[in-house]
């Protein structure tokens, strides 16, 4: 069922296509105002689903992969058109696509997991949000080329110790499901 938090969800599927469209052609301002909007409907879908109690299986399926499709999909876009070095886009979705197998092994093994995000993880979703921002913000509004370069050392810290963070989880879970 779609409810308003899903709508909201689903816009930010939608958002993904101009977004890329106006990164492809060098829109950078239209660009940063279509990325805001779609960290907007991230916002607006979550504290609907509370405030309205409209928390359903669609939406705990739909929001992170809305989530995952739009970051994904900007580091490889601004890492092709030369605004992000690729090998932090593959830093970036490595530690996703490790978090994902490692989900997959502890599912198929049936053992007991908690799928709640840690405070490393959190912390570097904003901080690959503000890298992916940074260069679209110093083309289109003011440039401020050192920031992009601290956002992109900062958010490699944290993609390396939220995933270093998730590594120690699972190994915590396989070792107590051994016993």
């Amino acid at each position: 069922m779609v409810n308003l938090p899903n709508f909201f969800s689903i816009a930010r599927i939608v958002l993904f296509f101009p977004f890329i469209y106006f990164l492809l052609n060098g829109c950078y301002g239209y660009a940063l105002a279509v990325g805001f909007a779609a960290a907007l409907t991230d916002l607006i879908d979550g504290a609907l689903a509370r405030l309205l109690r409209q928390q359903t299986v669609l939406g705990t399926y739909l929001d992170p992969a809305a989530d995952k499709l739009f970051m994904t999909a900007s580091f490889i876009t601004l890492a092709a058109v030369g605004l992000l070095p690729l090998w932090l886009t593959l830093l970036v979705i490595g530690r996703d696509v490790m978090i994902v197998l490692g989900v997959l092994i502890i599912h198929f093994l049936s053992l007991p997991m908690e799928a709640r995000p840690s405070m490393a993880s959190k912390v570097t979703t904003a901080l690959q949000l503000a890298t992916l921002g940074a260069p679209l913000l110093s083309l289109s509004v003011y440039p401020l080329p050192w920031l992009t370069a601290a956002l992109i050392v900062a958010c490699t810290a944290g993609t390396i110790i939220s995933g270093l963070q998730y590594i120690g989880r699972g190994i915590h879970i396989l070792k107590k499901g051994k016993r």
